[in-house]
């Protein structure tokens, strides 16, 4: 989270983060992925489906930590990837080149950020654990 914390379009999950205490949580793990939703991924959310996750700890940190894997996944994992997230759901990744997409509509807009201990992919959409 602290290299989150020095790009400018993740400061709503960082933010998020904060708020559902999962800072140190996610600093001390050794090696996690990321798929990090930007600012307009918060944006994306109705008022009321915003003001209710934030309200809400504990779904709140739900549904964070399914944007966390517990491993580092490399570029290449990612054309046909399948991952359990911290959350304990699965998440799926596909594509190809340089288009990827997270469960199949979370576009992967920037990736492959090194941090100290994570990889960084910045996704479009807030991912929403399977119920």
């Amino acid at each position: 989270m602290d290299a989150a914390a020095a790009y400018p379009q993740l400061s709503q999950l960082v933010s998020a983060a904060v708020r559902a205490h999962l800072t140190d949580t996610l600093n001390d793990k050794p090696a996690v992925t990321v798929f990090a939703p930007n600012n307009e991924a918060f944006k994306n959310l109705t008022a009321s489906q915003l003001s209710s996750l934030l309200s809400n700890e504990g779904q709140l940190k739900k549904v964070l930590t399914y944007h966390v894997v517990d491993k580092q996944i490399k570029p290449d994992q990612l054309s046909d990837g399948s991952f359990t997230t911290v959350e304990g759901g699965k998440l799926t990744t596909s594509g190809s080149g340089t288009d990827f997409k997270v469960n199949g509509k979370a576009n992967i807009v920037c990736g492959n950020i090194k941090a100290a201990n994570a990889t960084i992919y910045v996704v479009d959409s807030v991912l929403q654990p399977p119920s």
